[in-house]
C-alpha cells in the first residue's frame, strides 16, 4: 500500500488538534469513548482535563484512575452533587455547579491550555437548562485553536451539533441494562 505524502507546503503540524467532538445518543459508550481518547492521549504525554457536569460521586473508575495512576497527565474536576441530579427538576445547586464547571473550563483554557478537554455530560446539562447553550457556543468559539474538545451526553442541542467537527451518535441494539435485576458494575458502567 502506498501512503500519499503531503507536500511540505500543505503540512501544518500545529493543526494536529483543535476539533470539536460530540458523543451523544441513547446508547452506552459516550463517556467511555471520550475516556478512550484521553487514554490514548496520555500515551503521548498530552495533558487531559476532564470536567464532569452533573456528576459528583467520587467512585467513578476514571476519577480513581486519574487520582492514583494517571497523574500528572489527567485531571478530573467534578461539578455535580454526590447524589443523582434530577434533570427534570434541577435544583439551584445543580445550576450553580454547572455554571461553575463551565467557568472552570474557561479559566483552564487560558491558564492550563489542555491538549484534550472533555466536557462530560454537558449535553444533558444544556438540554435541561442548567447551562445556556449560547454560553457553551461562546466557549467553543473562543477555545484555544489547538485544544481538542469533546462534549458528551444524551440530547446534544442542535446548535452544538452544528458547531461540531465530528459527531458520534451511540445507539443500542441489545442491552441488559433494562432488566430488573441489572446492577451497574464497577469498572464497566462506572
Amino acid at each position: 500500500m502506498h501512503w500519499h505524502k503531503r507536500p511540505k507546503s500543505e503540512y501544518h503540524p500545529k493543526k494536529r488538534l483543535g476539533f470539536i467532538h460530540v458523543y451523544t445518543g441513547e446508547g452506552k459508550g459516550k463517556t467511555t469513548s471520550a475516556l478512550g481518547v484521553a487514554f490514548r492521549s496520555v500515551g503521548h504525554k498530552m495533558q487531559v482535563l476532564i470536567i464532569h457536569f452533573i456528576k459528583g460521586h467520587k467512585d467513578f473508575g476514571e476519577v480513581l484512575a486519574a487520582e492514583e495512576r494517571l497523574k500528572p497527565y489527567v485531571e478530573i474536576a467534578q461539578f455535580g452533587t454526590p447524589e443523582s441530579t434530577n434533570l427534570q427538576e434541577p435544583s439551584a445547586m445543580d445550576r450553580y455547579l454547572a455554571k461553575q464547571g463551565l467557568d472552570y473550563a474557561r479559566r483552564a483554557m487560558i491558564i492550563k491550555r489542555p491538549d484534550i478537554l472533555i466536557l462530560d455530560e454537558i449535553n444533558p446539562a444544556m438540554a435541561h437548562g442548567l447551562i445556556p447553550v449560547n454560553d457553551v457556543l461562546d466557549f467553543l468559539d473562543n477555545k484555544h485553536r489547538e485544544t481538542e474538545v469533546i462534549l458528551t451526553g444524551r440530547n446534544a442541542p442542535k446548535e452544538i451539533l452544528n458547531a461540531a467537527d465530528l459527531i458520534t451518535v451511540m445507539t443500542t441494539t441489545k442491552s441488559p441494562y433494562n432488566k430488573a435485576d441489572f446492577t451497574p458494575r464497577k469498572g464497566v458502567e462506572h
